[in-house]
C-alpha cells in the first residue's frame, strides 16, 4: 500500500466527503464527484458561486473521506488550491470529459463562466482498513504533506502487569520493558489508556 495505490482506490469509490469549516467555524461536509487523478494529484471543479468554493478560497483547508466496499477508510487531509487562471479552461474540459454527467449540469460554455477548478498537490493520507484482522493502518504523503501521529504509546514507567495487552482488543500490544503498541494495528481506542493503573499509557498527539 502507498500514496498512489490510496489515490486509486479513492477513484474507484468515485463519490467522495469533502469537509470544510465555513465563515462561523461550523463544519460543512458535501459529496464531490467532479474529480480528476494524477498519480501524485486530485483536481476538482465546484461551482464559483457556491459555499464550498467561498470556504475554499478563504482558507483552504479540506479533508476528504472515501469508504471502499472492502471497508477501507482512507482520509486525505491537504490544502486545495485553485488551479491558475490561464490552466482553469484545460482542466475544466479534462474533468467534464471524464464525468459526462456534469454536461448536463453545466450544458456548453455554462460550465467555464461557473467553474473553478481546485488542485491539491501536497497531502497526508490516512488509511485504516477494518475489513482485516487484525486491522491495518498507515500514513502516507503525496508533495510536501507530512504525517501527524496519533494514537497512543507507552512510557518507560510501565510496571509489565499486563492490563493493556489482556484488554486490547486487536492483539497489537507486545511484552517488553516497556510493553509496546504495534502502531499498524491499533484501534486508537483508548482501551489501554483507560486500564493501566500506572498511567504509563499517553496519548499522542
Amino acid at each position: 500500500m502507498d500514496a498512489k495505490i490510496c489515490l486509486q482506490k479513492l477513484q474507484y469509490v468515485g463519490v467522495l466527503a469533502f469537509a470544510t469549516v465555513d465563515e462561523y467555524g461550523n463544519p460543512q461536509i458535501r459529496n464531490i464527484s467532479a474529480i480528476h487523478y494524477e498519480p501524485d494529484a486530485m483536481y476538482f471543479f465546484t461551482a464559483r458561486g457556491k459555499n464550498f468554493c467561498k470556504e475554499l478560497l478563504a482558507d483552504g483547508r479540506v479533508q476528504i473521506l472515501g469508504y471502499t466496499k472492502y471497508k477501507e477508510m482512507i482520509r486525505l487531509s491537504a490544502k486545495a488550491e485553485p488551479v491558475a487562471e490561464e490552466n482553469q479552461g484545460q482542466w475544466i474540459d479534462t474533468i467534464f470529459e471524464e464525468q459526462p454527467y456534469l454536461i448536463n449540469v453545466y450544458p456548453e460554455d455554462t460550465r467555464k463562466l461557473a467553474g473553478i477548478v481546485f488542485q491539491i498537490t501536497d497531502a497526508e493520507i490516512e488509511y485504516f482498513h477494518l475489513g482485516v484482522n487484525p486491522i491495518f493502518r498507515e500514513n502516507y504523503t503525496i508533495g510536501k504533506g507530512h504525517i501527524t501521529f496519533k494514537g497512543y504509546q507507552i512510557t518507560d514507567t510501565c510496571v509489565g502487569c499486563g492490563n493493556c495487552l489482556k484488554n486490547c482488543p486487536q492483539r497489537c500490544i507486545e511484552k517488553g520493558n516497556p510493553y509496546k503498541i504495534i502502531q499498524e494495528h491499533c484501534l486508537h481506542c483508548g482501551n489501554c489508556h483507560e486500564v493501566c493503573p500506572v498511567k504509563a499509557v499517553e496519548r499522542i498527539g
